[in-house]
């Protein structure tokens, strides 16, 4: 799944879904395809699929954190259309809910605190093992 998106430059980007196991990832890529930041996350599932965001990373030199915040927002946004439970392990996406988590839950999206067996499950797709 791929959605074309506007940067605060006014420049076209894209932002595609990449549903992998054990590691999915959503990557922002300039007009030209090159990519320019990627968000990766395990989907646990359970009674309610659960999404544990572990790693985002964005170049600075194409816009930083306008890059980090249509990453972070078109991953939150598919998460309530997909009725998943994000799982805020990555800085950025804990910071993103900090600040907004009104509007999340407001817009139907829930979230959980991350416990430690959550670094367990991360470290067991990292390795294959998962």
């Amino acid at each position: 799944m791929t959605q074309e998106l506007t940067g605060n430059t006014g420049a076209s980007i894209t932002v595609e879904l990449d549903l992998a196991s054990p590691i999915s990832s959503y990557t922002i890529r300039r007009a030209d395809k090159i990519p320019v930041g990627t968000a990766d996350f395990v989907v646990i599932s359970d009674v309610r699929e659960e999404r544990i965001f572990f790693h985002t990373e964005v170049c600075q030199d194409f816009g930083g954190r306008d890059l980090v915040d249509l990453l972070v927002s078109k991953a939150l946004t598919d998460s309530i259309r997909e009725n998943a439970t994000v799982v805020p392990l990555c800085p950025m996406f804990a910071r993103h809910l900090r600040v907004h988590s009104d509007t999340f839950t407001a817009s139907g999206g829930v979230f959980r605190q991350p416990i430690p067996d959550d670094i367990g499950v991360i470290t067991r797709a990292t390795l294959g093992e998962a």
